[in-house]
């Protein structure tokens, strides 16, 4: 029987964004299959969080792709960027506390093309006049990340409602990151 890669990461991460500290064996038992299986497919669990990572980078630009960044005024671009990010917040919440991940000079090069482009978004922003001059793009992208975090957590925890998260993180975000005529 032929085990389904794909199966086996999306149950990994369905389970490591609700419980991070699972075993190798929680893993396999999540995706119906053997620790052995598990194990010739993915040698330990830094190569499974390896592999999430890859997926979790492939999502991301997918969400980006989808989101159209460049398009219309950058609140409304940033709006749709967490929308779109939504289906993937909860594996971005686990791999952002995975800090293997940013160890050294092995970082993925795909973390670093997503931060680019949601950078870009803010600076279109700032020169638009839409956000704040004041606060960096790097910031920004820290800080709608860590949004994106804490409502995937809190999503996962029951204490908000799914339907509720797009607005709640843009809108939060977005109160802070508009510029405001000066009186």
């Amino acid at each position: 029987m032929a085990v389904d890669r794909a199966h086996v990461l999306r149950s990994a991460a369905a389970l490591l964004t609700r419980k991070s500290t699972a075993t190798m064996d929680e893993v396999a038992k999540a995706a119906g299959i053997s620790r052995a299986t598990l194990h010739r497919h993915f040698a330990g669990r830094d190569a499974l969080v390896r592999a999430l990572e890859a997926l979790g980078i492939e999502e991301c630009e997918a969400a980006l792709d989808a989101a159209r960044l460049d398009e219309g005024p950058a609140s409304d671009a940033v709006r749709r960027m967490v929308r779109e990010m939504e289906p993937a917040a909860a594996l971005l919440a686990f791999l952002y506390t995975e800090n293997q991940l940013f160890e050294g000079e092995e970082q993925n090069a795909g973390w670093t093309r997503i931060d680019d482009r949601v950078s870009a978004l803010f600076r279109r922003g700032q020169e638009s006049g839409e956000f704040r001059i004041d606060l960096s793009p790097a910031w920004f992208t820290e800080a709608v990340y860590g949004l994106l975090a804490s409502g995937a957590w809190a999503v996962s925890e029951g204490r908000v409602a799914r339907k509720d998260f797009t607005h709640m993180i843009a809108e939060l975000f977005l109160g802070g990151a508009l510029r405001r005529e000066e009186s």
